[in-house]
Parts: C-alpha cells; structure tokens; sequence
C-alpha cells in the first residue's frame, strides 16, 4: 500500500502513463472506427511499426518532425491499403492477411533499418500555460513533446466522423448489418476499406508518436505487442469511444506502474511479473468483459453479394 501511495503522488507516474496510453490512444482510435464497420483489423501491429521506421526515416531526410510525422502517417496508409484491398476486395481471408502483414512488416523494417540506419531526436516540447501547473496531472497532459498534442482533437474527431455524418452511418450499417445496407446502396467492402485507410493513418501516427514523442530512437522491436493492445483496448471499451480511451488510459497506467516500482525503490518484486503485467491485465480484461459486451453484429465476417 505504501508504493502504491507512493506512486499515486508522483507526477512522473502520469507522465509515463499518458506518454504509453497515447500511443495506444492513436491505434485504437482508428481501430474502433474499422470495426465499428466490421473488419478485424489484426494488421494494427504492423502499420504502427510501419509509421515508427516511416517518422524515423522521415527525419533523417529532411531534419524535420513536421514531415517526420507525416511520414510516419503515410507508412501507416500504405501497409492499411494492403490489408483493406486483401480482405475487402479478393477477399482473402481478415486474419490470415493481418498476422502475414505484421511478420512482413517486421521483417522488412528490421532489414531497411541496417541498411539505413536512421537518426532521430525527440520532438520539441510544448507548453501549454497555466494548465500545465495544474498540481500532479498538469505536466503530463499539458507539458509534453507537441506530438501527443495531436491526440487531443483526434478522438473527438473520429466520434463526429462516425456519429454525425452520412459515411459514419453507412460505416455502422456496414458492421451490423451488411444485407440491409447493401440493399440500400451502400457499397459495404468500400466502406470497410475505407475505414482501414483511417485505422493507417492513425497508427501511422502512433508509431511517429512513439519515435518522435515518447522514445526518441528507433529500433524494430519498439512497439512490443503494444498494437495487439489497442485492440484489445477496443474490445475491453466494449466497442465504443469512451470504452476504447478508458481501456488505453488503463493498459497505460499499468504499464507506468511497472516502471514506476522500481523508481521508486522497491526492487523486491520480481522483474519478469512486473513485465509481464501489462499483457496480464489485457487478458485479464478480455476474459471479464469481452462475453458481457456485444460486438458489431458482422465484425469479422466478411461480405460477398448474394452469398450473405
């Protein structure tokens, strides 16, 4: 109870968290539009690691973490458009193309970075006054490298985008029910691309986040699991927004606690359980909510015209 106190007080625990929870944030956001349409986006992993080496290379060209970051989110599109064209216009099979793209991904980073070997520096910092000096949960919200900054209007505008125009209508229809849209005129495989498109660029941004914003250099183990996280963010918000943020803040805050024990000074705790709470945490939630949650009536099924 003591260290628990003890990190609970430290500005530096939220710090962590919110630097972990945005990364995660970027991805799920994106992920939570796509299967709002019915597509299980299990490629995720590989389009954050694609704009993590995209934002590295990016600022080795040009110096710049402006275009570094657009870099970073174009990666994240070109590796989406493979999974999008693979599973919703062939279609191959969703699960099978998003776990041969993660593999292609990470091999073909590992490879591009010893031949390039790019040089990245940490984003600048950005201020933002007064609320940064807000006691405890000032600095980590409201003092950081100005790459996270771009989170904040991004999960309110993949909300507008899904509940306040036409295409986020056609979107939920194609995930519940994809007969009936059809019917209607929507072009349901269409939709699920698109909707993948999104889910690129914003992990696309989460990788640029995580070099430019979080890490500072590059490698290619540098995303450990952490898009498989998202989705399980996802899953755990029980498909909605709000759910979606609350399981990323969560995984986040576990993930600061593992770090923050032994800044703390309590070394008593074995290091393997401690690195391997995060994903103890994730599985945990899966097994409590994912059976008490109901999904998008089509997610993961695919859809093809007169066969459904």
């Amino acid at each position: 109870m003591g260290a628990l106190l003890d990190i609970i007080g430290n500005e530096v625990t939220y710090s962590s968290a919110m630097r972990f929870a945005v990364l995660l944030l970027f991805a799920a956001s994106g992920e939570w539009v796509a299967e709002r349409a019915g597509t299980l986006n299990i490629s995720v992993e590989g389009m954050v690691l694609a704009g993590a080496f995209g934002s590295a290379v990016g600022y080795d060209l040009t110096g710049s973490t402006v275009a570094a970051v657009f870099v970073g989110s174009v990666a994240g599109f070109l590796v989406s458009t493979i999974q999008a064209n693979l599973s919703h216009r062939l279609p191959a099979d969703q699960f099978v193309v998003g776990l041969t793209i993660n593999i292609l991904v990470l091999g073909l980073v590992g490879f591009l970075d010893n031949v390039l070997e790019p040089t990245v520096v940490r984003a600048s910092q950005l201020t933002i006054p007064v609320l940064a000096s807000f006691p405890v949960i000032g600095p980590a919200l409201f003092d950081q490298p100005w790459p996270l900054f771009l989170v904040y209007p991004l999960v309110p505008a993949m909300w507008w985008l899904v509940y306040r125009t036409r295409w986020g209508l056609e979107v939920r229809a194609s995930g519940e029910d994809p007969n009936s849209a059809d019917v209607s005129g929507i072009h349901v495989n269409k939709r699920r691309r698109q909707t993948i498109y999104v889910a690129g660029i914003t992990s696309g941004l989460g990788g640029a986040y995580l070099v430019l914003g979080a890490v500072g250099s590059f490698a290619d183990s540098i995303v450990g699991g952490r898009g498989f996280i998202a989705i399980a963010a996802v899953i755990f918000g029980g498909w909605t927004l709000r759910g979606s943020v609350a399981g990323c803040l969560l995984f986040g805050a576990v993930v600061s606690f593992r770090l923050s024990l032994p800044d703390q000074g309590y070394d008593g705790i074995n290091t393997e359980f401690l690195s391997a709470l995060p994903y103890i945490v994730t599985i945990v939630g899966m097994a409590l909510f994912a059976h008490r949650i109901r999904p998008p009536a089509a997610l993961a099924k695919p859809f093809l015209r007169g066969l459904n």
